[in-house]
Parts: C-alpha cells; structure tokens; sequence
C-alpha cells in the first residue's frame, strides 16, 4: 500500500516504515503528525483518487529528527564594473518516518470502538 500527499507544498510518494525529508515541519522530535492532504491511495492494486474517495484518509507520521540542508551558494558579479555579491542559504528540514496510512478517519475509529 502506497499514497501520494501533499506534506508542506510538495508532493511525497511515501509508504508504511519509509523514511523522507520534507520542509521543516511546526512540530518537536518524537511527535506524532497527521497529513490529511492525500491525493492518491493504492491499496493492493485497487487505486482510490479525489475528494470524496479519500474523504477522512489520513497518513500518520512521527517526526524524528529536525537537520539543515547543504548550504547554497549564491555568487553575483558583473563583469568590468566591479562589482561581487556573495550569499549563502541552507533550508531547515525535517526527517520524518511514516507510521501508518489509513482510508477511514479517527472519528469513524472512534465511534466504532464504544
């Protein structure tokens, strides 16, 4: 079982146990975090796709580890004029590992359990 998602503006190919690097994520190392932006579920070979096909799936993830990226190197210069401009830039990231992806919602979970 795979899914396609969207995690911070990109999307991610991820399945259960898989380890990615997405942007820097608003959540400390050891939580737990739910994507609930999916755009495509494979499970077995049956493909599910669109809003009310996915309407309560959910991928859950726990965060492992917040790192920065290589640094960037940006250099500027017009030639005969003088003129050098050098600056640098490394992105924050997050190391995530992918619990589980799950076709019905907590709720329904829930509800069903009492």
């Amino acid at each position: 079982m795979y899914a396609i998602v969207n995690i911070a503006g990109q999307q991610f190919k991820v399945e259960k146990d898989q380890q990615i690097i997405v942007h820097r994520l608003a959540t400390e190392e050891g939580k737990s975090v739910d994507f609930k932006d999916l755009v495509m579920v494979d499970d077995k070979g049956k493909i599910k796709m669109g809003a009310d096909a996915l309407k309560g799936a959910f991928i859950s993830a726990k965060v492992i580890s917040h790192l920065r990226g290589d640094k960037v190197i940006i250099f500027k210069k017009k030639r005969r004029k003088g003129y050098q401009k050098q600056t640098g830039h490394r992105q924050d990231l997050t190391k995530i590992q992918i619990e589980s992806i799950s076709l019905k919602s907590k709720e329904s979970k829930a509800t069903k359990e009492a």
